[in-house]
């Protein structure tokens, strides 16, 4: 230093300077409540005996309803042995501070739950009515929705995993459906030496349509996909990385396919709405005798029933078609659930976690009661509050 006062900027570095931690944010307790399901069709558990034993492993307690994993081939003992307490009704389950759950909660479940309670679901937005939102509104419930949640990347990496099994369960369905005794045309999906594949024709080039592709190729079957997206057309054959047909969604060419196809799949996902209708009744109409349809429709099957013929053609329109295969299903889920609430005891509780990952933030619908779906509040004409108002952009 000189005697004016002066300081060298290159000694700055010698000086005592200021230490800067970072906020650490202690890790807090999680109380996890897991009810069985009560939707007949719902064969999912959100988490799967492998993720409730790490859970428990960091501390977190979580109580499991009898039989919640029974339709996924996971027993009692397989989550009591992981550290889980098993509640033979749901009342001690909705004493839980997160409620975790696959099928959206009844109204008869929304009434057991408890206020300021953190709900983790499926939405199911076409399922849904003004009054399920005024429901949880008038308990202050938070809860996020799988459908919304995000990864680091901005993929649903639930709906991608869901979209993934659906894909690849629909061509199997399809190719038992073909058979004779299921009312189907009697062909194998992928031929024999001297005998042509049987014709996948499929409606959309997302993930379902993919997965679907890629299944229906590889068990040998000829395969022609349909998109209004030019890249999305692209992708999917980058991803297949096998020879197929593709065709912008022109209607005289899906006419042409559906007109010779043996198996027609309906792999349009709308992001807002009701899926658009693709195949008219009058090209239905045109299908060969025993061809199979895997598609939504206005005519929806179950598990239970499956399937109807119309016009010859043998429909299955199952909504929920990962839940046929329930064990598998839920593993994916629990991939995804499992380590978002590990994230958010070690980040201190949801409110952090939501503050820190836009990611999660996108798929909260409701916070302590208050709407923050700018979709939801437009479309049900109730009022509501940008999630990023509580906790930045």
């Amino acid at each position: 230093m000189s005697q004016t006062g002066y300081i060298d900027p290159s000694l700055y570095s010698l000086l005592p300077q200021e230490e800067v931690l970072e906020v650490e944010h202690k890790a807090g307790q999680l109380f996890i409540g897991i009810p069985r399901e009560t939707c007949m069709q719902e064969k999912r558990v959100a988490l799967t005996p492998e993720s409730v034993n790490r859970l428990c492993a960091q501390g977190h307690r979580v109580h499991v309803e009898t039989d919640a994993g029974k339709d996924a081939r996971f027993t009692d003992r397989d989550f009591s042995e992981a550290g889980a307490q098993i509640e033979q009704g749901p009342d001690k389950i909705y004493e839980a501070d997160i409620i975790l759950k696959v099928e959206p909660p009844s109204a008869e479940e929304i009434e057991r739950m408890k206020p300021k309670q953190t709900l983790i679901s499926a939405l199911q937005l076409r399922m849904r009515d003004k009054a399920y939102f005024e429901a949880l509104t008038a308990k202050k419930i938070t809860a996020l929705s799988f459908e919304g949640i995000q990864d680091e990347s901005g993929i649903a990496p639930i709906v991608r995993s869901m979209s993934e099994i659906a894909g690849g369960t629909s061509i199997l369905i399809a190719a038992e459906l073909m058979n004779n005794l299921k009312g189907g045309s009697g062909r194998l999906l992928g031929g024999v030496s001297g005998v042509p594949a049987a014709s996948v024709a499929i409606l959309g080039a997302g993930t379902v349509g993919t997965y679907a592709a890629k299944t229906a190729l590889g068990l040998g079957a000829q395969v022609m996909v349909f998109d209004e997206s030019l890249s999305r057309l692209r992708r999917l054959q980058e991803a297949v990385q096998h020879p197929l047909n593709t065709s912008i969604m022109q209607p005289s060419h899906l006419r042409t396919a559906l007109g010779y196809c043996d198996v027609a799949i309906g792999a349009v996902r709308s992001q807002k709405g009701r899926t658009p209708c693709m195949v008219s009744e009058e090209m239905v109409q045109q299908m060969k005798a025993g061809s199979v349809i895997v598609f939504e429709s206005s005519r929806p099957t179950d598990h239970d029933r499956p399937t109807f013929e119309e016009h010859g053609i043998v429909h299955y329109c199952v909504p929920n078609i990962p839940s046929r295969v329930s064990r598998t299903a839920s593993a994916a889920l629990s991939n995804v659930l499992g380590p978002l609430l590990d994230e958010v005891g070690q980040s201190g509780g949801l409110e952090e976690l939501l503050r820190r990952r836009k990611g999660v933030r996108s798929g909260l619908y409701l916070y302590n009661g208050v709407l923050t779906s700018k979709v939801l509040g437009e479309y049900y004409g109730l009022s509501y509050s940008e999630a990023d108002l509580f906790f930045g952009s």
